[in-house]
């Protein structure tokens, strides 16, 4: 049964309340009052949509995932080819980050080291993402843009990097993490043999690092 507006209304004050609380107090210094306050809803509203403090903190956790993953969806559908996909979902992964800081904070800061169920749901996102990562390396793999290897570990690899440069990102204040983009996407694709596209040229195509690099030769100078 769907949920009335209402009800909704609720749910998500509570979940907006509780990512500001979380974000400037830690998960271990926030409390249910705090979120409550900070919605101007009530505990008994606060009760009859999540049993516990760790119960919103995993559905906060779970609605970061679900925003990367529709974004992700949505840009790799417009995109040809499984190395362009995944690089797709790669700059949906920061922008989404850069957008969601706070969010991204609970996830990727403040549920670390939380205990056996918080530390469970973080792994399974992280293996979520894998998961896709990786099909989109195998696919890579079978159109012969990148050389046969181990694409569980590649993407593993990939996820660690990505979870690192944001969390570095979320430690120092007045950054771009959109400006880390180009860097890190070069990286990660010479990580699998791939390499780098380079910039576009006038009709809108990419056109190699190498070829772009390719010095220009002028009349005349017999060279």
């Amino acid at each position: 049964m769907a949920r009335s507006t209402a009800d909704t209304t609720t749910r998500d004050r509570l979940l907006t309340a509780a990512i500001d609380v979380f974000a400037a107090k830690g998960y271990h210094g926030a409390i249910v009052d705090d979120i409550v306050a900070a919605s101007g809803t009530s505990k008994g509203a606060f009760y009859h949509y999540f049993p516990s403090k760790q119960g919103i903190f995993l559905t906060l956790m779970d609605a970061l995932a679900d925003l990367v993953e529709q974004g992700a969806e949505g840009a790799i559908a417009v995109e040809h080819g499984a190395l362009a996909k995944v690089e797709a979902a790669l700059r949906v992964v920061l922008e989404t980050a850069a957008a969601q800081r706070d969010l991204a904070k609970i996830l990727l800061v403040e549920a670390v080291g939380l205990g056996p169920t918080l530390e469970q749901k973080r792994l399974e996102i992280h293996r979520r993402f894998a998961r896709v990562i990786q099909g989109h390396l195998d696919r890579a793999v079978r159109e012969g843009s990148i050389p046969r290897q181990d694409t569980a570990l590649a993407a593993q690899a990939w996820i660690g990097a990505l979870v690192e440069v944001i969390t570095q990102w979320l430690m120092a204040d007045g950054q771009d993490l959109r400006a880390r983009l180009p860097a890190l996407r070069a990286l990660l694709l010479r990580s699998i043999g791939a390499e780098a596209a380079g910039p576009r040229d006038a009709g809108g195509r990419e056109r190699s690092a190498r070829a772009s690099a390719r010095p220009v030769r002028r009349r005349g100078s017999g060279r």
